[in-house]
């Protein structure tokens, strides 16, 4: 896929098994280890290690910026923690020109108050640096070109993840690894209710934590092509409607809508995240489905779904709760 002015492109790079190596990725390093052939080629000063499973917005190009300014052989992205939250993340210690030192994986007691650093350092006013008193790993890296060869290749050849391993072993033996301040959303969404909460966070009012329609910097989606939802005498509020739903006379509340979804007479959805659907069904397809007894893609008259995630092409019959 092309980039802007044929600058950049994406390239997916799948699991594989090879002669030489016979084993799946293991963890975040192996898989860029094991590709490591293929982005030495590239001519470029640093790499910039993202996970696929957060939500947040941040401009990379300040992100780099503070690696070059601060001749780092690492930047690891930080965001800071108020003592309630900071227990469930791998927290960091800085010195006073913001380079870390020691890291802890979610610490309590006298191991987490020791874990406390002065976050004015990285950016925060004195009054946000007295509530976020820790700074907690976000698993984004920028890494120096020759610094990931060596680290990989060479000091950690066995290393599985960056993380736990790679991180805190390029610390320990005396790189630059430096802490880069991102104060603004970030949810990791690698767990069920994560993603769950993460979906219905964007009906929050009157503003969301995290909004799909800031024009400064805009989400973009794959383009589909699919007409406008259609609703039908529905009773629709505080919820997010993808495109191409067929919406009849029902009630919709707190719920994320997926493109494609077709809700029937009588429903009631509440607290939900409805997937949608990959394709339509055409009016033949359901008459045939419903003169076999089997049951169309999409929610059934009068059923009452609450709290739930409803998954992609799934079938919900009539009168189910």
């Amino acid at each position: 896929m092309g980039g802007y002015k044929n600058e950049g492109f994406v390239e997916v790079l799948a699991a594989q098994q090879s002669p030489e190596n016979p084993n799946w990725f293991q963890g975040t390093a192996d898989a860029v280890r094991q590709y490591l052939w293929l982005f030495e080629e590239h001519n470029v000063l640093e790499f910039l290690v993202l996970a696929g499973d957060h939500l947040y917005r941040m401009d990379y190009e300040k992100f780099i910026q503070a690696h070059r300014e601060t001749d780092a052989d690492i930047t690891v992205a930080a965001l800071p923690m108020d003592e309630k939250r900071a227990t469930a993340f791998g927290l960091m210690k800085i010195d006073e020109e913001g380079r870390i030192i020691e890291f802890a994986e979610k610490p309590k007691g006298d191991q987490l108050k020791a874990m406390k650093v002065d976050t004015t350092i990285l950016g925060l006013d004195d009054e946000r640096a007295k509530e976020m008193p820790y700074i907690a790993s976000m698993g984004i890296y920028v890494v120096s070109k020759n610094v990931m060869l060596d680290l990989l290749r060479e000091k950690f050849p066995g290393a599985n993840d960056f993380g736990s391993e790679v991180i805190p072993g390029a610390t320990s033996i005396g790189m630059r690894v430096q802490a880069y301040l991102y104060d603004g959303y970030w949810e990791d969404i690698g767990t069920i209710e994560a993603f769950y909460n993460a979906n219905l966070g964007i009906t929050k009012k009157p503003v969301p934590d995290f909004s799909f329609y800031d024009r400064s910097s805009p989400i973009y989606t794959q383009p589909r092509y699919l007409p406008p939802s259609k609703m039908l005498d529905a009773d629709v509020t505080d919820s997010v409607i993808g495109e191409g739903c067929v919406i009849k006379n029902c009630k919709i509340h707190h719920s994320v809508v997926g493109l494609r979804s077709c809700i029937s007479e009588g429903a009631i959805i509440e607290d939900t995240l409805l997937m949608g659907a990959d394709y339509y069904e055409t009016d033949a397809d359901r008459r045939f489905l419903a003169a076999k007894g089997s049951v169309p893609i999409g929610i059934g008259k009068n059923s009452h779904i609450k709290r739930a995630i409803i998954d992609k092409n799934a079938r919900i019959g009539d009168n189910v709760k």
